[in-house]
C-alpha cells in the first residue's frame, strides 16, 4: 500500500510501468512468503510446550499470546526468539514505510500549486490511519505482559488489527475513484431524500 502511494505520487509518469500486474504478484508473493518463516517460528515454539490447564481459550481464534497462558512449561526462551525475529520483520516494515512517507512529503512539498499539494496530501491520511491502527494494536497485543488486560480488551484489539486494516484497503482504494465516489453520493442523497420526504396528504 505504501509503496503504491509512493509510486504514485514520486513517480506519476511511470506509475502505469511500475505497478503493472507483475509488480503487484511479486509484492503479494513476498507478504506470504515472509509469512511462511513467522508462522513456521510460532508453530514450532507452540508444538514444543507442553498444556497442563484446561483446552479453552479466551478467544475467537487461537492467538499465540492466549495458547502460552494455558501452556505449564517454561516457554521464555521460545518467547525471546519469536519476539525477536518478529520486531526485526516489524521494524523492517516500519522504516520502509517511515522512508517511503518521508520521500512522499518531500515531492508533495516540493508542488508549486496549493490545489495539487492538497489533492496529494489527502491521498496520505487513510494510509496512515490504517497503518497506524494496524501497527497500535499488533504492538498492544503481542508486547504486553499476559496480565495486563481483560479478556474483552484482548478480543477488540485481536478484531481491530486482523480484521480492520484488511477491510480497510478496499475502502480507501476504491475511494479515490471518482465514479465510486460518484455512486456513493447519490446514493446517500436518494437515502436522505426519501428519510425527509414528507408524504402528501392533500390528495
Amino acid at each position: 500500500m505504501v509503496y503504491d502511494q509512493y509510486v504514485a505520487i514520486c513517480q506519476p509518469l511511470h506509475y502505469e510501468t511500475i505497478m503493472n500486474r507483475g509488480a503487484c504478484v511479486q509484492m503479494a508473493a513476498s507478504a506470504w512468503i515472509s509469512g511462511i518463516p513467522t508462522s513456521t517460528i510460532q508453530t514450532g515454539n507452540i508444538f514444543a510446550l507442553t498444556f497442563c490447564g484446561g483446552n479453552m481459550v479466551d478467544q475467537f481464534f487461537c492467538k499465540i499470546p492466549q495458547l502460552l497462558k494455558i501452556a505449564c512449561s517454561d516457554s521464555y526462551l521460545g518467547e525471546v526468539v519469536v519476539t525477536s525475529f518478529l520486531l526485526f520483520l516489524g521494524l523492517n516494515c516500519f522504516a520502509f514505510i517511515i522512508v517511503s512517507y518521508v520521500q512522499i512529503f518531500k515531492t508533495v512539498l516540493r508542488i508549486p500549486s496549493e490545489w495539487g499539494r492538497h489533492k496529494a496530501f489527502s491521498t496520505c491520511p487513510p494510509h496512515l490511519i490504517v497503518i497506524s491502527l494496524l501497527l497500535c494494536t499488533g504492538i498492544f497485543a503481542y508486547l504486553k505482559p499476559n496480565s495486563s488486560s481483560t479478556s474483552g480488551l484482548d478480543v477488540m484489539v485481536a478484531v481491530l488489527y486482523s480484521v480492520v486494516p484488511p477491510v480497510m484497503n478496499p475502502v480507501i482504494y476504491s475511494m479515490r475513484k471518482k465514479e465510486i465516489k460518484g455512486a456513493l453520493r447519490k446514493l446517500t442523497e436518494e437515502k436522505l431524500f426519501k428519510k425527509n420526504k414528507i408524504p402528501d396528504f392533500s390528495q
